[in-house]
């Protein structure tokens, strides 16, 4: 028996490392199954093992002829126990795909936008910091490969960076993306910043030996430091933009083609200022930033459902066992019962709560880490999520800790998942505007739109809403920002310079808005009081 339990380990052992071979070297089932295999592998090892105990067990000793009846009713309990062990690993097995699907198709949905747009964004900076790749492999006659490296975040895995092929990542779809590339990106994101990667999408465990080159952008103004380096490596000597032709000598004719709109007003004019560029490079560092603290919390959320499913699992496991093993009678189990009635009573609330945070989270998911959103009117940006509660910033930068069975109940904003957001301004002008007038504004108010396409969708509208005491009449003008509100600050300094603008509309077309004459009464207060009305008008 002890050489059948110590055979059976070795057997479920290389049964278990034959099929993780067989699913690695079979290209089409790989990517499919292989997130799934390494995670449930050993649970599957354990399942066979104890089989295979199970069966030996039987054969060897599960035999009532013959045996005293004390003996046969130690051997029937050593059997129902091995059947136990047995059940209890199916279920763990159970419990752990369950909890691997999940995870899986979570993050698929939740982040895998953000995370192609994030490894793309470091690509075109890493491209444009380095050599000059296209312009090298024209020389030399051969298609440079399209690559971004990302360094490892701890020491011991310091001079292993992973190569991802950006080809590759442009061409995958959310709904077709495997389990198992999913979590190479996701770690990927998660340790690591702006850097480079050495390992393909395909095969995460083939290593690049070159020496890592590029620096870590860890600030808003490390990422302005890397724009300015930036532009000095791919502008022309004396030129004051990137054109088109200078990022040629970077990407083939498609990627360049894709890169050039990411910067602000250079779709229009085929021209990339340097400000643009720090503009850009500091949303790209932003934008990771806040990636990697949702991936964070969310990694600890999904920790935290791990283990309630594994109280609840063992709870069902102890009772399985106890009702194999004959110890849980009917009398036993109606004490438990009654004494679970107590628990539920205490605890019931308590388990409500649970249960809706992890609706709330993982159902719901109303918003990510870093997301902009309005919640009882007040504009707060998210810190913290766990799967109880939620911390978030108000603008003051002041802490509110929310529980997420309370959000649950409450209707939520989220600014970054919004579309380009509309904004409307009110004002007031005399009634006496002449139509002309009106209409000139209007065409001012849209030749000012048109100018500037990379803040204002030139899509607007400008409503005579209605006539007050025949002498004011109240507009409202309606412009689509061509970004959400995630970056408050930036909305108001384009709302602030469109209300400027409209000021100097008004002043240069003499549009005034004049208050209704008004009677006021003067008394003299001399020794003769004459009282005088006079009608004087705003």
């Amino acid at each position: 028996m002890v050489i059948a339990v110590f055979s059976g380990h070795l057997v479920s052992h290389w049964l278990i490392a034959f099929i993780v071979f067989v699913i690695e070297r079979n290209f089409l089932l790989r990517n499919k199954v292989l997130y799934f295999v390494f995670g449930l592998k050993r649970s599957v090892q354990t399942c066979i093992w104890v089989g295979l105990v199970l069966v030996a067990w039987s054969q060897l000793f599960d035999r009532e002829l013959g045996r005293p009846p004390k003996t046969a009713r130690i051997l029937n309990h050593v059997s129902r126990f091995l059947a136990s062990v047995l059940i209890a690993s199916v279920i763990w097995l159970a419990k752990t795909f369950i909890m691997k699907s999940i995870a899986s198709t979570f993050h698929r949905k939740a982040f895998f936008d953000r995370i192609q747009e994030s490894l793309f964004h470091q690509y075109v900076l890493q491209a444009l910091s380095g050599p000059p790749l296209m312009e090298l492999a024209e020389n030399i006659g051969r298609e440079p490969s399209a690559r971004v490296s990302l360094s490892r975040g701890t020491k011991e895995e310091k001079g292993t960076p992973k190569v991802i092929d950006v080809t590759k990542l442009r061409r995958m779809n959310q709904e077709k993306i495997s389990a198992w590339t999913m979590k190479g990106l996701i770690t990927a994101i998660r340790s690591s910043k702006l850097s480079t990667i050495s390992q393909s999408i395909e095969s995460f465990d083939e290593f690049d030996d070159t020496e890592q080159k590029d620096k870590e952008i860890n600030s808003e103004w490390e990422a302005k430091v890397a724009a300015n380096a930036i532009f000095k490596n791919v502008a022309r000597p004396g030129y004051k933009h990137i054109e088109e032709i200078d990022l040629l000598r970077f990407f083939n004719r498609e990627e360049a083609a894709l890169v050039l709109p990411m910067f602000e007003g250079a779709s229009e004019t085929g021209k990339i200022k340097k400000s643009a560029l720090k503009t850009w490079v500091v949303k790209a560092y932003l934008d990771r930033k806040s990636l990697a603290h949702s991936l964070n919390d969310t990694k600890t959320a999904v920790s935290q459902l791990h283990n309630l499913m594994r109280i609840l699992v063992i709870i069902i496991i102890t009772v399985i066992t106890l009702l194999l093993m004959g110890i849980a009678t009917t009398k036993v189990l109606v004490v438990i019962s009654s004494q679970l009635l107590v628990v539920v009573f205490i605890f019931g609330n308590a388990c409500k709560t649970v249960f809706e945070a992890l609706i709330f989270v993982f159902i719901m998911h109303p918003f990510d880490v870093g997301d902009r959103c309005v919640i009882d009117g007040i504009q707060m940006t998210v810190e913290e999520m766990n799967i109880l509660t939620t911390v978030l910033l108000k603008n003051d930068n002041e802490k509110v800790y929310y529980p997420n069975s309370v959000l649950s109940t409450k209707p939520i904003s989220n600014f970054y998942r919004s579309p380009n957001m509309y904004d409307t301004i009110d004002f007031a002008i005399a009634a006496s505007t002449s139509i002309e007038s009106i209409g000139a504004l209007k065409s001012k108010i849209k030749g000012y739109l048109e100018s500037k396409p990379t803040h204002w969708h030139p899509i607007h509208t400008l409503n005579l809403k209605d006539i007050l005491d025949v002498n004011k009449i109240n507009m409202s003008l309606c412009a689509q920002h061509t970004m959400n509100f995630q970056n408050i600050r930036e909305k108001n300094i384009r709302r602030s310079e469109l209300v400027q603008e409209l000021k100097k509309i008004f002043e240069e077309m003499s549009i005034r808005y004049h208050l209704l004459p008004q009677k006021v009464e003067l008394t003299y207060a001399g020794p003769n009081p004459l009282p005088i009305s006079v009608s004087q008008g705003g």
